[in-house]
């Protein structure tokens, strides 16, 4: 049985064999759309903070966020994890995460290793409960400057204060942050490349980079544009880093909110012709 929006806003599922947190708010997915939230390489739940109540009082829709095993309150995974982890958690995983959650009609809505798992997903999947795509620093391939930045992570999670931070949202930081930590600087990850799944988009798409991003450039948007068949939508925010849902939340939430009402104007439209 899909989990109960009103009675049970958080709790766990079971997905692939792993207990995983979730927490839902705003409209339940019988009664309007939902946005999904995919985090990043080193987040969780509690570390969209207010963002998914942000997004629900914008746009109107459910929200619905999760913890990959292995993170937050999740159960473990297995380390070390595969090369191909974003995309084994993209076929094996997310799917099953739509159905326990009940979800009829998404936006995928991911943030970094988050994009990159909700981008093979909408390429990969013939799902048609996903009716578009909003990536926040995605990555389709490795840069340099990109794995520089996640050695340097290192120093700071041993020699730092990373691993305290961390350990207010993780039940085990050091699984969470070697899990994420020694994929990307594996020698052989260098030639990691998914880029191919852009070619296979059908769905409208936005894109949020931030120009000062130390873990991705603006090569990262330039695959997409050059690939996409689909409409696309990009906001390049100057002065912004990694996080443009917390640096330049004004800005972020405002382009998803318009991106995603033009959508369900759209998707009206349809209905209403048909």
């Amino acid at each position: 049985m899909p989990i109960d929006w009103k009675n049970a806003p958080q709790g766990q599922i079971e997905v692939d064999g792993a207990a995983l947190e979730y927490r839902c708010i705003g409209p339940a997915p019988a009664d309007a759309p939902t946005l999904v939230l995919l985090h990043e390489g080193l987040g969780s739940v509690a570390q969209w903070k207010d963002v998914p109540d942000r997004l629900a009082a914008v746009t109107g829709f459910g929200v619905f966020a999760y913890s990959r095993a292995g993170y937050g309150g999740s159960g473990a995974a297995t380390l070390p994890r595969p090369l191909d982890f974003q995309t084994r958690e993209a076929l094996d995983v997310l799917g099953p995460v739509l159905d326990a959650a009940g979800i009829r009609q998404t936006v995928l809505l991911g943030h970094s290793d988050g994009a990159t798992i909700a981008a093979i997903y909408a390429g990969s999947v013939p799902d048609m409960r996903v009716r578009g795509l909003i990536l926040i620093a995605p990555h389709f391939f490795t840069e340099p400057q990109g794995l520089s930045a996640i050695a340097a992570a290192k120093l700071a999670y041993v020699d730092g204060d990373l691993k305290p931070k961390l350990g207010r949202y993780h039940r085990d930081p050091d699984m969470a942050f070697y899990g994420w930590h020694d994929v990307w600087t594996d020698p052989a990850y260098a030639a990691w490349n998914v880029a191919d799944v852009i070619d296979h988009w059908r769905i409208p798409v936005l894109v949020v980079q931030g120009r000062n991003d130390p873990y991705g450039s603006l090569a990262q948007i330039t695959e997409i544009e050059d690939r996409i068949y689909s409409p696309v939508e990009t906001l390049i925010l100057d002065g912004c880093g990694h996080a443009p849902q917390f640096e330049c939340a004004a800005q972020t939430d405002a382009a998803i909110a318009e991106f995603c009402a033009r959508l369900h104007r759209l998707e009206q439209q349809q209905v209403a012709f048909a």
